[in-house]
């Protein structure tokens, strides 16, 4: 996560959470047409209304604190089914599930690949991706995403 990303998150995590929502996670999508993508979840499920009330409050903070230079678009969702994981207690809560993940480098000869995720260490994934296990540093998922399913 670049610094900006993480310096956003510091920002507006403690609103989010103080407004009842879990920061799910964030992405900043630079360059023309730039996003800033903020992903909201509840036990209750979120709703068009909790991701406008969410959108005006943090529209505000970034009003007043101006972490971005430039113009850019504001989105809040729900993670959604296929959800993007991004801290290390995501992945932990979904072991035994199977998730699509890209990597910064190859590992192994792969780069993007789904894998069953296995076990979360402190600096590692353990994935199993076609019966074979793969350890993956934290530091080298570019992207990932649960793989949803209909049971």
């Amino acid at each position: 996560m670049s610094r900006r990303t993480e310096d956003i998150k510091a920002l507006l995590k403690p609103v989010i959470e103080g407004m009842g929502y879990e920061f799910w996670g964030l992405e900043y999508l630079q360059g023309r047409g730039a996003v800033l993508r903020i992903f909201i979840d509840s036990d209750n499920g979120i709703d068009v209304d909790d991701c406008a009330d969410v959108s005006h409050q943090v529209s505000g903070v970034l009003d007043v604190e101006d972490p971005i230079p430039g113009e850019y678009n504001l989105e809040v969702s729900s993670p959604g089914m296929d959800r993007p994981l991004f801290e290390r207690e995501q992945w932990s809560r979904y072991i035994g599930e199977k998730a699509q993940v890209r990597l910064l480098a190859a590992i192994n000869g792969k780069r993007r690949f789904t894998a069953e995720i296995v076990a979360v260490e402190d600096e590692h994934l353990v994935l199993s991706v076609d019966g074979e296990p793969l350890e993956v540093p934290f530091t080298q998922v570019d992207r990932a995403n649960l793989v949803a399913t209909f049971d």
